[in-house]
């Protein structure tokens, strides 16, 4: 109460400056009725302030709703709500951006509570980084599966289990994310998307003007002159004295203008440009495009004489005693390289015992410079990962001694096992999991040698993408949970097989979670020997 009362002495005198100015008023009638004149203004005054604040509870009570209903339902499935990637990418902007906004419409009005609250949580928000970096994710998972701006502001991907989508408002932070990138094309691509749900009547806090000057440059930017000029009328029908479209649009014409006197006509201009823009996308080509039409499950396809050599069969590891009566179900999924998947082969419980211990170690996932040898994180590797020992654990120890008996490998020369989760958009592009001949320093530490094998456990199901994908030879491998994926990275002879570069596809729908175990050629001289041809 006390508080209150303070508070009403502030604000009285910042309304009422002058009253400590003049005294004795009551000495004077004449000064008593201007006191009635300004008492009759603050009041006016005290009114106002209670209609603006009545409207900001207002606006804050919506946002509480809002964001009670959402949180109920996200709280009850956390994984699967932020499975879909608009759902994450919104929580990120949420997190980031919003509650900051929020803070401040109500800093100087809420309880000390709230506000000592606020500041001690911020600090644990999501930042611009991660914002951006769910931006990103969004443009890639757009790329990687050929879904339009308008699929994905809708939310309409398939598996989705809460359905969501994106404003006008989210469309146009995407935009800009993409142009602070020089990313043009997915700049013109989400102002577009933005300015469609404007003019269909969305209502939003976007600025069709702010937009038009985004898309008009980016488009300008692409080479398309004439569709920059109808953007840049547009906007100027909107806003008569924009500066910046008045300067723009006269330099349009201006280029416009040369061309007609060089008798070069705008077609051929964006017939240029295509093809630079084609040349550019052709620096990466061909193995981005297999992976990413693997990624879609598009691509190579085996042909029916080499998948009659596919089999499915009970594997009892070689005569190895622990599964002699109870053998593992094996099948085949690829021959060369012979990639086989091993089914129900790690339990539910076990899976989730992998995931506790290692949720609290989770660090973003790093690469081994091929040059220095050294750990560091790689903007095509996106992910959170964990190592897990054997002695910690008596599941871990258990599931390495599994690995060990199917594969009839050493473990102990093995690297710890490594968890994985992947994130909104999460990928590894592609890699090799061994070390090449210009690379040797890259486990010269570990001192057990090249990678001799990969074993990789599917601790989830994944509503859509995630998969596996091998460009060299055009094989997709999807996530199954409880089964594991083996495939050997090094022929007999300790030369590395090439045809074994392999990608982990970015998670369009869903949680994924795997667990590897890179096995290294020491230990393993008796198990796998070399075989008399180098060449086999």
């Amino acid at each position: 109460m006390a508080s209150n009362k303070m508070w009403c002495t502030v604000a009285l005198g910042f309304l009422l400056p002058f009253s400590f100015a003049h005294t004795d008023f009551f000495t004077s009638i004449g000064h008593m009725t201007d006191l009635i004149n300004t008492e009759k203004d603050l009041v006016i005054s005290l009114k106002d302030y209670i209609k603006a604040e009545e409207s900001k509870l207002e606006q804050i009570k919506k946002w509480a709703e809002k964001l009670d209903k959402l949180t109920d339902t996200a709280t009850k499935d956390p994984e699967g709500f932020l499975g879909h990637p608009v759902n994450a990418f919104k929580l990120m902007k949420r997190l980031n951006t919003e509650w900051g906004e929020l803070e401040s419409l109500v800093l100087k009005d809420m309880s000390d509570g709230f506000i000592s609250n606020m500041t001690i949580q911020r600090q644990f928000f999501p930042n611009d980084e991660d914002q951006t970096g769910a931006a990103k994710a969004l443009l890639r998972l757009q790329d990687t599966y050929n879904l339009d701006t308008d699929t994905l502001s809708r939310g309409n991907l398939p598996g989705v289990k809460h359905k969501s989508f994106l404003t006008a408002e989210d469309c146009f932070e995407l935009g800009k994310i993409a142009y602070t990138e020089a990313d043009y094309y997915h700049t013109e691509l989400w102002m577009e998307q933005a300015l469609k749900q404007l003019d269909e009547g969305e209502v939003s806090s976007a600025d069709k003007v702010y937009i038009l000057d985004y898309l008009s440059y980016a488009v300008y930017q692409q080479g398309d002159l004439s569709k920059a000029m109808m953007l840049t009328k547009r906007l100027l029908e909107l806003d008569p004295e924009h500066q910046r479209a008045n300067g723009n649009m006269k330099y349009f014409e201006y280029i416009m203008a040369k061309e007609k006197e060089a008798n070069k006509s705008s077609t051929d201009a964006e017939d240029q440009t295509e093809k630079e823009t084609e040349f550019k996308k052709k620096d990466y080509l061909p193995e981005r495009r297999k992976y990413e039409m693997l990624c879609r499950g598009e691509g190579l396809k085996m042909t029916p004489r080499r998948q009659k050599r596919l089999f499915c069969r009970y594997y009892d590891g070689n005569r190895n005693p622990r599964y002699i009566l109870g053998p593992v179900k094996q099948e085949d999924e690829w021959d060369k390289p012979r990639i086989v998947r091993f089914l129900d082969i790690i339990s539910d419980e076990e899976i989730e015992t992998v995931k506790e211990l290692a949720k609290p170690r989770l660090r973003r996932a790093t690469i081994s410079n091929p040059i220095t040898g050294a750990l560091e994180t790689a903007h095509y590797r996106i992910s959170k990962s964990a190592w897990l020992s054997g002695y910690e654990s008596p599941v871990v120890s258990r599931i390495n001694t599994r690995i060990q008996d199917l594969t009839g490998l050493d473990v102990s020369t093995a690297e710890e096992l490594q968890v994985a989760n992947y994130g909104v958009g999460g990928q590894y592009e592609p890699h090799f999991d061994f070390a090449r001949a210009n690379e040797p320093d890259a486990f010269k530490e570990l001192g057990t040698g090249n990678r001799i094998a990969t074993w990789l456990f599917y601790m989830s199901d994944v509503s859509a993408g995630g998969a596996t994908v091998f460009p060299e030879v055009g094989a997709s491998v999807w996530p199954r949970k409880g089964t594991a994926v083996f495939w050997y990275n090094l022929f007999p002879s300790g030369e590395g097989d090439y045809s074994t570069r392999h990608a982990a596809c970015p998670v369009l729908v869903g949680n994924k979670w795997v667990s590897n175990k890179w096995l290294h050629e020491r230990g393993q001289e008796f198990r796998r020997p070399c075989t008399l041809s180098e060449l086999e």
